[in-house]
């Protein structure tokens, strides 16, 4: 009895969910009638202002051609009629002078015929009919201004709606990440002439193969794209992959999106590890700004605390409190720095491959370095004075310089400072260089062999830094990390 009771409950709840989903989908269709009405309404508004507007180009190219011939019929008719009365002034004039020149022939006896001979012979040769032209000035052509509508009558009679564009196809191929800029490819599966712009849509994720329906990061957009390839500049890589789709739209309507890829954005993204910090620094995500009251302030809290202790050996300031736990990329629980350090480490190791970030100083910092270090940098040493770190070091106090220094040995440059520099790590080639991060001038490279994983590493007094990562290695560093590798460099004498 009690399984059937339960086979029935199973059919009941099987009944009650199609029910639900059957409700869902009544309730889709008749959205979608709704939808229906409104939007064949919308189409059919659009479709019948389309041929207003077409009608009204149509009354307004009339009116101007009709302008156009009763301009050149009012030129032509003044010059005509110009010349007509000309003439009938010219005519007028030969006849007077005609019928003169008879009734001076009739009376060539008289003794004034001689005098009246010469007048007659020189008003003949002034004579305005004589310096007519017997030519008409214009033509009463007006053929020119006949119009022949058989091309356009035709394309008319081929009207129809516009076709929904095909979905393009993105050519990997031909697309490019290069420099932190990501340049897109794509075609048209045929040809479309009608085709006004495309739209592109990109997102960051961290899974690899084809985008997922659920993602954290929404999909942005790029409209207005005239031509069959994009280029994205100026993106920061902090996520592994980027998801991208493209559609194409005409005057009317908007095509299905291309089949989504996924493109591997590789660069080095760290962020900086807080609980190694100098207690005078202080950190926010990649931001640090020194702060004088900031160990004061500490050593205040810690006395506060002691306050309420007892003076047991369990509570005694000479046992002290354990450290909090580090990232497993971090100084393995050892304690932050202190005493003159006043350094602060990355949070990712760099065991392999090239890497590359950058850093902003305030020209106003009185001192700061950058590099890289051993995880196993002791918590009083400073960058550069001892064999596990490698920096760059500027001092803006009392004398001003700027030096390379690695196991307590120094270069001094010969440049100038910049306000942003760029450290490229190469680890298997054993390179580390130091560039002017807006012109890409090769600052100083150190040539060594790294025996442990390397972490980023900073240093400030009296100032403050950003650091900026997610970068990919710059073509151009790239460029010159090959040609510093095929030849020697003076840069590389300090190891």
């Amino acid at each position: 009895m009690e399984d059937q009771r339960e086979a029935l409950r199973k059919i009941i709840t099987t009944l009650a969910v199609k029910n639900e989903e059957t409700q869902t989908f009544i309730y889709s269709l008749k959205q979608m009638l709704l939808n229906v009405e409104a939007n064949s309404a919308k189409v059919q508004e659009d479709l019948e202002a389309e041929f207003q507007s077409l009608t009204s180009v149509l009354e307004e190219l009339k009116e101007s051609m009709l302008m156009k011939i009763k301009q050149d019929r009012a030129s032509r008719t003044y010059e005509l009629q110009n010349q007509l009365a000309a003439c009938t002034r010219a005519l007028e004039s030969s006849e007077e002078l005609l019928e003169t020149a008879n009734q001076t022939l009739q009376a060539a006896d008289s003794e004034d015929f001689p005098q009246a001979a010469k007048q007659i012979k020189d008003g003949v040769t002034m004579a305005p009919a004589f310096r007519l032209s017997l030519k008409a000035k214009v033509s009463d052509n007006m053929s020119h201004l006949m119009v022949d509508f058989a091309q356009e009558r035709q394309m008319l009679q081929t009207l129809k709606f516009l076709p929904v564009p095909s979905a393009p196809i993105i050519d990997l191929a031909e697309s490019l990440v290069a420099d932190n800029c990501v340049t897109l490819v794509w075609r048209m599966p045929d040809e479309d002439s009608k085709i006004d712009h495309y739209v592109l849509e990109y997102r960051r994720t961290n899974f690899e193969g084809p985008p997922r329906l659920k993602e954290d990061h929404p999909w942005m957009v790029v409209e207005g794209i005239r031509h069959t390839e994009h280029t994205l500049t100026g993106l920061k890589f902090d996520m592994k992959y980027m998801n991208f789709r493209v559609k194409a739209c005409n005057k009317a309507v908007a095509g299905e999106f291309s089949e989504p890829v996924t493109l591997e954005t590789p660069a080095f993204m760290f962020r900086l590890d807080g609980s190694t910090s100098h207690q005078n620094l202080r950190v926010e995500d990649l931001s640090v700004e020194w702060d004088a009251m900031g160990g004061k302030v500490q050593d205040i809290k810690a006395r506060e605390k002691d306050k309420g202790r007892t003076a047991s050996p369990v509570n005694s300031p000479a046992r002290g409190t354990p450290s909090p736990k580090r990232m497993s990329s971090g100084r393995g629980g050892r304690d932050r720095f202190t005493a003159e350090s006043y350094t602060v480490l990355g949070d990712t190791l760099i065991d392999g491959g090239e890497h590359y970030w950058e850093v902003r100083f305030e020209p106003d910092s009185k001192a700061f370095g950058l590099g890289v270090a051993y995880r196993s940098l002791g918590r009083f040493e400073q960058l550069g004075k001892t064999a596990a770190s490698w920096c760059l070091h500027a001092n803006n106090w009392l004398q001003a310089s700027f030096t390379a220094k690695h196991a307590n040995k120094v270069k001094v440059l010969d440049s100038p400072v910049p306000d942003c520099l760029g450290v490229h790590c190469d680890f298997h080639q054993g390179f580390l260089s130091f560039y002017n991060a807006r012109t890409k001038q090769l600052l100083h490279t150190f040539k060594a062999k790294f025996t442990q994983p390397l972490l980023p590493a900073f240093t400030v007094w009296c100032g403050s830094f950003q650091v900026t990562t997610g970068l990919q290695v710059p073509s151009a560093v790239r460029c010159l990390q090959k040609r510093g590798s095929a030849t020697s460099s003076s840069n590389t004498s300090l190891t």
